[in-house]
């Protein structure tokens, strides 16, 4: 499905109206997943929803900051490869499932190592894995590819990244703009309940007085994210986990799809020369789109939904 395939209607030519369409006005019914429970080795667990037909694909779904297995986009995009002969795993990150996790850590944009537990559990007897991850998850997949070259389970043959900010740091000023300021609150408050109930669980190791202090999103990163997962503050957290450094060493076919009026995404995460230098990347920017939207009114199945299942049918 080509780019010029995604022609919107008038409203959903714009990016903020596609980007809050689907939170609004779509309502795909939750599947009867089969949950899987993965324990971590410090003594966590992460929460895996499963779709399976007895299918020998399967397709490993990513999904963005605050969101889980029951976003809509993973419902549809899952739904929709499902009934084209895919088993689908719908990763929920720590925290997502709709359970709180056992230790202080969480999730953030780089936990590959997670990503990686969950694949190795998951691989089962199937011959072909893909991975599919959007906005964060996009950025998660996009950088497990990378780092690991030459690494990666043969099983592994591609991956998809949409509405993905490889430039972590310039994604978060964005996020950040007077224009964007509804999403960013949205974020905000759902990550403050999460470390109010933290808070609750290891007293000693969550400041909330930092709270009062926290107005971005980034400051959320520079306060709680990075220091909470080993990293020094959002500088070098953004720096360590941003996947645009890691696209140069993919080497399995890879696309990515950003549209260019995506309200989140800011010049720096629309890397046309480091594509361009491999092989191996491929990069889709339709005209609208806005993040995660390709809204197509009245029908089931988004654009995105029906060009990422038409990519994998190449």
């Amino acid at each position: 499905m080509s780019v010029q395939s995604y022609r919107p209607k008038f409203l959903l030519r714009n990016g903020h109206f596609n980007t809050v369409y689907p939170a609004l006005f779509r309502k795909q019914e939750v599947p009867d997943y089969i949950r899987r429970e993965i324990a971590t080795n410090d003594n966590d667990f992460i929460h895996v929803d499963l779709l399976e037909g007895g299918y020998k694909k399967l397709a490993v779904l990513c999904h963005g900051l605050e969101g889980s297995s029951s976003s809509q986009y993973i419902v549809a995009t899952g739904g929709l490869l499902h009934s084209n002969g895919w088993d689908i795993a719908a990763v929920n990150y720590r925290g997502c499932s709709g359970v709180i996790n056992n230790q202080l850590r969480m999730y953030h944009s780089g936990a590959t190592d997670d990503l990686q537990l969950v694949i190795d559990s998951v691989i089962g007897d199937y011959d072909e894995i893909v991975l599919i991850g959007f906005s964060l998850g996009g950025n998660l997949c996009l950088k497990y590819t990378g780092e690991n070259q030459g690494k990666l389970h043969s099983k592994i043959t591609r991956t998809i990244a949409v509405s993905v900010p490889v430039d972590l740091k310039a994604g978060s000023i964005n996020i950040g703009k007077r224009s964007n300021r509804i999403y960013e609150n949205n974020f905000l408050n759902t990550l403050t309940e999460k470390i109010l109930e933290k808070h609750k669980q290891f007293p000693n190791d969550i400041d909330l007085s930092l709270l009062k202090e926290m107005k971005k999103l980034y400051d959320f990163d520079d306060m709680y994210t990075g220091p909470i997962h080993g990293f020094n503050n959002a500088e070098n957290y953004y720096a360590q986990c941003s996947s645009k450094q890691f696209l140069p060493l993919i080497n399995i076919p890879t696309i990515i799809i950003n549209a260019l009026d995506d309200p989140f995404l800011p010049k720096e995460c629309y890397p046309f020369e480091v594509v361009k230098a491999n092989k191996y990347l491929e990069m889709m920017v339709p005209k609208y789109g806005g993040h995660v939207g390709f809204v197509e009114r009245n029908k089931k199945h988004y654009w995105i939904e029906k060009t990422i299942l038409q990519w994998l049918q190449k």
